[in-house]
């Protein structure tokens, strides 16, 4: 009988699981389509959804990430320079590891959410710790500016970009807090960093801070942190 283990929700069987890591890392490295890749591997080893998803979260071809792991900046490197948060994406990931959610450390060095509850985001306490984790880090940062943005198909957007940007006054934190129909038309040019794990804004960056990893790190928050091996 095949051994699985739950992750809070996300059932997977490690020893099918493993082997379909690195059969869909090596046909990424050898040009596939990500997507049909992920279709080939999954349907050999019978994944589950959730294994199907967390491959997907988290493996890359290695040029991939290391094209992205040039691009990660530190939290010293930040001070004086202009800082984008991607916010939701930064929120609900810190909010997963509060929670005790699964995370996953990508082969690009990024810490992902695996829960997939964007689409269905609602404002708890949980969310208020995490806005104050990231408040705090940017008083250590101490960037010239932060600039928020949310995506305003997300209920209660506005409200939320509001309540930050009260917050940014109370602070005396220069920057702004807009909730966007497409954000990502900012943080795509923004010339500054950008505190995301989204690969596709990763990609267009300049530069990328991990700023949930960060915050998750620091804070003790990773024990259901799932990590791949690569031979």
């Amino acid at each position: 009988m095949k051994k699985i283990i739950s992750t809070m929700g996300c059932m997977f069987r490690p020893k099918d699981f493993l082997k379909a890591t690195e059969d869909f890392r090596y046909l990424l490295n050898r040009g596939y389509p990500r997507k049909a890749a992920l279709e080939l591997v999954g349907n050999r080893y019978e994944l589950t959804f959730d294994e199907r998803h967390l491959l997907h979260r988290g493996v890359f071809s290695s040029t991939d990430s290391q094209a992205r792991g040039k691009k990660i900046i530190s939290i010293k490197e930040v001070q004086n320079k202009d800082l984008a948060i991607d916010g939701h994406n930064v929120i609900i990931t810190i909010e997963a590891g509060i929670s005790g959610r699964p995370l996953i450390l990508g082969d690009d060095g990024f810490i992902r959410d695996i829960s997939g509850l964007s689409g269905s985001f609602k404002k708890t306490e949980t969310t208020e710790k995490a806005i104050q984790f990231i408040f705090n880090a940017i008083k250590k940062m101490k960037p010239r500016q932060t600039l928020f943005l949310f995506d305003a198909p997300i209920s209660m957007s506005g409200k939320l970009a509001q309540e930050i940007r009260n917050q940014l006054k109370k602070e005396n934190l220069p920057g702004d807090a807009m909730a966007l129909k497409v954000p990502e038309k900012i943080l795509n040019g923004f010339l500054g960093v950008i505190a995301t794990s989204d690969t596709a804004i990763i990609d267009r960056s300049k530069k990328a801070l991990d700023l949930a990893g960060y915050i998750l790190k620091k804070s003790g928050t990773l024990k259901t942190l799932l990590r791949f091996k690569k031979r």
